[in-house]
């Protein structure tokens, strides 16, 4: 199936866009924002050799926010069509009228909205594959992975995906463009089986253009690995010991930090990094760029969610948090301004030091290797931190055996300035780039 939007497409959206706009100025609204979003994929389960699933998808989706002076109203839909918008855009205003006014509601200042970026942030690679070649290349990987070890007896599949989406977003200031990107991945999950005992694990690849992928030949392989390495775990006595979270979870305890300085966090005071600006939150050497214009970048765009100018800039420099992460609504709650991260964070880069993972756990020496955690047990007013993990016990520099049923608990705040190095085995599958994380000590609670 084709994945590719032309340019006919793209003025079609425009054009619904700005007549959404022009209605709700008709309907009374002093100002109007659109967002029209559109994707169309592929996607492709198998397990144990055989098709469990191929989905063909077609999606759209039209937001639509009025405002009456300072009274806010918004509507939805997924039908396109000239009527069901026109009922829209008349169900937001009539929203809006029973809304209590709000000073900080609005759209952004006409000098906050992006006027240039970079051109070619290369985020549009069509995968015109077909159902056919996605289920062969999907077999293929899990019987890699299947015929690894004698120990693999079971899957719980391989998939590939396929998404290509087109986004339009316009205001009533004159601001509305569009851009297109994609998302192609491959995963394969299996379970392995020891004296009775079963352990599953997983791995995936993804990418913007599918010549980025990883093999299936690694996946496979990966993803049996993974799985064979957590057979015959064992527990841990209670106690303190250093902890190294692998870059696949470290990512986790950054994203705990973007959470608690974002704007919505912040203004609402839930946040244990209020008032935190100018302050030592990690070790001097730590620094935590965001950049919103890297080339095939999974979080790349050329502006944000309001149409606001995004850039690159450091949250962390040499240890010291030097920004927030503001939408226009929070930047106006906390009378600052705008960062342009209505939608999230952009691309987030950790710094690191050249070690490998291997060197983390020789530094190390004894200790836990974190590859997995469980719960959601972050508290971002507190900072507390206690999840459930699994993963390896280390002894002089060398895993030993997997462990799990274990707790691991400390304060974010403690976490983050107890950092002793951060690795270069970076994860780059998602928004946030980051190494493996060793920390000089947690409380650990196991039998």
């Amino acid at each position: 199936m084709s994945t590719e939007w032309s340019k006919q497409d793209r003025q079609k959206m425009t054009a619904m866009v700005n007549a959404a706009i022009a209605l709700a100025a008709k309907n009374g609204a002093s100002a109007a924002e659109i967002g029209l979003s559109a994707s169309v994929g592929l996607a492709v389960d198998v397990r144990m050799q055989a098709v469990d699933m191929v989905e063909h998808f077609r999606d759209k989706g039209f937001g639509v926010t009025v405002y009456f002076d300072q009274r806010k109203g918004s509507a939805s839909t997924t039908d396109t069509r000239p009527e069901a918008i026109a009922k829209t855009v008349e169900a937001a205003c009539r929203i809006a009228q029973y809304t209590e006014p709000d000073p900080c509601s609005g759209l952004p200042e006409q000098k906050d909205l992006a006027t240039e970026w970079p051109q070619d942030l290369s985020l549009y690679h069509p995968w015109n594959i077909t159902a056919e070649q996605a289920i062969e290349i999907a077999m293929a990987c899990e019987a890699i992975a299947l015929k690894a070890d004698k120990k693999i007896v079971n899957s719980e599949g391989a998939a590939v995906n396929t998404a290509s989406s087109l986004r339009v977003y316009g205001n009533s200031l004159g601001f509305v463009q569009d851009f297109v990107s994609t998302r192609h991945s491959i995963s394969c999950s299996v379970i392995a089986q020891k004296r009775g005992q079963m352990q599953r694990d997983y791995s995936y690849t993804n990418a913007r253009d599918a010549a980025d992928l990883d093999s299936i030949d690694f996946v496979a392989t990966d993803a049996a690995k993974r799985t064979l390495a957590k057979l015959g775990p064992k527990k841990l006595p209670t106690g303190e010991v250093p902890v190294i979270f692998a870059a696949e979870v470290a990512t986790g305890l950054i994203g705990s930090f973007l959470g608690a300085i974002s704007g919505g966090s912040l203004y609402r005071e839930a946040s244990f990094l209020v008032d935190h600006l100018g302050k030592t939150i990690f070790p001097d050497w730590v620094t935590i760029t965001e950049d919103p214009f890297v080339k095939k970048g999974l979080a790349s765009c050329p502006y944000d969610g309001e149409g606001v100018k995004v850039s690159r800039r450091d949250l962390i420099q040499q240890g010291v948090l030097q920004g927030y992460l503001l939408d226009c609504y929070s930047a106006r709650k906390l009378k600052m301004q705008t960062t342009g991260n209505a939608g999230g964070a952009h691309n987030i880069m950790v710094s690191h030091q050249a070690k490998t993972l291997a060197e983390l756990l020789s530094t190390m020496n004894t200790g836990l290797l974190i590859t997995d955690v469980m719960g959601q047990g972050v508290n971002l007013i507190t900072g507390d931190y206690s999840r459930g993990v699994s993963g390896f016990w280390v002894e002089n520099g060398q895993i030993q055996y997997p462990v799990e049923e274990i707790t691991v608990a400390a304060n974010l705040k403690d976490m983050y300035r107890g950092i002793q190095a951060i690795g270069s085995d970076v994860e780059k599958r998602g928004r946030i780039r980051c190494g493996s994380i060793f920390i000089d000590h947690m409380r650990v609670a196991g039998e």
